[in-house]
């Protein structure tokens, strides 16, 4: 299957080989309005992409791109409830949860209002102390036991927008391993602890076997039968199978199977958001991302930031041969925005087939990596500036911060911009014999201190960290990585490729449990099954 007509992917081609020879620094001094003409700025958010190797034949070609593949249409169909999710006959309505299209879907749109309602209200008697644990002390942490995306999204806005003033400590638990949950609730006490449950089936292994360890915890500090509902809240489906841990339905709330996982952060699975932040603050979140849904709508290809963040990548990926993409928000609060993103990008678009089954003829998703400020600096911006795989990125850099030192939040800005420039500059070759000769090199082994620069990359600009801007900036790569899906020609909504190692797994319990009789498994997996029997034999 062809990644586009083969007309314009043959002018993209064309287009991509004449650049290779060119420097970005080249097209800042052949377009005077470039710094102008390749941005767009919606929601505090401004879109610099100027810094990519990427001239206006090229661009005017991606956006005739993006009219004939039709991308408005298909938003329009995404946000209008169409079933987009081919493969499981559903439709893709996050956008639904704050409040966008809520015209077209009214009886949704008030499934959601009497959701939202109900959440408002349980948190507001908690945060008050009229709902308190069995002990009648008033709450101090919550932790929220998920996995995917019903951890990683309220984990990151949890960290972006915590202040010390928040009503609740905030706690994520993700990993099966007894390590995560146990260190998690060594500082905790039981009579202050909250807990939230989300899991849509209430059978998803991780979170069941969190939760069941959870619960065993507030008993052993003495909090028993009836008087658990008042520790725990249960987001799923599965109301009966909350009761059994005596969750009153009132405490339980809905996942609707319009809602993925990975963009599940506006529904109920957010109540650890608005648990630990407030209400307004989840409000204010959903305001911005409704803001961004509302750009999205309406702006033209040439000014809509999630349609040039989608053209940008296909451009990178497909025609410039980057096939990585890392996120590097220098921001200590969005530490967390890589890993989040990571999901979103890689388990929406790393598909290899069509929704009809078409073996694809092209990349994909590439694979995307990142970490906060300038921790990477002194990790792998080595492997950016000077290895020879190729890559685009994203530097994000919020503007303002009403916390922390001037001083340093100065040179965290410093840093930010210097890479942007270093990334595109890099050294040239007579700047590394003369480098070299300083340190009294030759002119061959001066060649270490060359930089070829010339590396595209947008420059994502914050107002600030707030409620706004950072559901704003999440829905900018939420529709980035839809837009992005439709031009490669697959289903983003689904993830088959998750669920056979969760089959096998199943299977690997019997094995490792002693009994592989009726399993059928390779060699070198029953002998490493078999290392651990032993090292875990009573």
């Amino acid at each position: 299957m062809a990644i586009t007509p083969t007309a314009l992917h043959d002018a993209l081609t064309q287009a991509a080989e004449a650049l290779r020879s060119r420097r970005i620094e080249w097209l800042f001094d052949t377009t005077p309005d470039r710094t102008s003409g390749y941005r767009c700025e919606v929601a505090g958010l401004t879109l610099d992409y100027s810094k990519h190797l990427l001239d206006d034949n090229a661009w005017q070609t991606l956006l005739t791109l993006s009219d004939t593949q039709a991308l408005p249409a298909a938003f329009a169909s995404l946000i209008g409830g169409e079933i987009v999710n081919t493969s499981e006959h559903r439709p893709a309505l996050h956008t639904l949860l704050r409040g966008t299209a809520s015209d077209q879907h009214p009886e949704k749109s008030k499934e959601i209002e009497e959701t939202l309602s109900r959440m408002a209200a349980l948190v507001e008697s908690i945060h008050s102390g009229a709902s308190t644990g069995d002990t009648d002390k008033r709450f101090t942490d919550v932790v929220n036991l998920g996995i995917g995306g019903s951890d990683l999204g309220p984990r990151l806005v949890c960290e972006a927008l915590h202040t010390h003033a928040a009503p609740l400590k905030a706690h994520f638990v993700a990993n099966i391993d007894p390590d995560d949950l146990d260190g998690t609730l060594a500082p905790l006490n039981p009579e202050t602890t909250l807990f939230v449950i989300c899991s849509k089936s209430l059978s998803t292994e991780e979170t069941l076997s969190n939760a069941e360890r959870a619960i065993g915890w507030l008993q052993a500090g003495g909090i028993q039968g009836q008087a658990l509902g008042a520790h725990l809240i249960a987001v799923t489906t599965q109301v009966a199978k909350a009761e059994r841990w005596h969750i009153p339905p009132e405490r339980c709330f809905p996942l609707w199977d319009w809602v993925g996982g990975r963009y599940s952060l506006w529904s109920a699975i957010g109540i650890s958001i608005a648990l630990s932040l407030g209400w307004q603050s989840f409000q204010r979140l959903l305001d911005g991302a409704h803001s961004l849904d509302m750009h999205t709508e309406s702006a033209s290809p040439t000014h809509n930031m999630p349609m040039v963040m989608a053209l940008l990548e296909l451009w990178q990926t497909h025609y410039l041969g980057a096939n990585t993409h890392v996120v590097l928000p220098y921001a200590q609060k969005l530490a967390h925005l890589p890993d989040f993103l990571q999901q979103l990008t890689m388990e929406s678009n790393g598909k290899r087939v069509s929704p009809t089954g078409e073996l694809l003829e092209h990349d994909t998703a590439p694979v995307l990596w990142g970490s906060a400020g300038t921790i990477g600096q002194h990790s792998y911006y080595q492997l950016l500036h000077q290895g020879t795989r190729s890559f685009s990125a994203d530097i994000i850099l919020p503007l303002r911060s009403g916390e922390g030192d001037r001083d340093a939040r100065r040179a965290l800005a410093a840093h930010a911009l210097a890479q942007s420039r270093a990334l595109m500059v890099g050294r040239s070759s007579e700047q590394a014999r003369q480098l070299g000769a300083e340190r009294g090199f030759g002119e061959s082994a001066s060649r270490q201190f060359e930089l070829p620069g010339n590396h595209g990359h947008s420059l994502l600009i914050m107002d600030a960290i707030t409620p706004e801007c950072l559901g704003a900036l999440i829905a900018a790569y939420e529709h980035k990585t839809y837009f992005l899906a439709v031009l490669l020609g697959i289903n983003p909504f689904d993830q088959w490729g998750v669920e056979l190692g969760k089959v096998i797994a199943g299977h690997m319990q019997t094995v490792l449990s002693g009994d592989d009789s009726n399993v059928e498994m390779d060699a070198a997996t029953l002998a490493a099954a078999e290392a651990w029997r032993a090292a875990n034999a009573d």
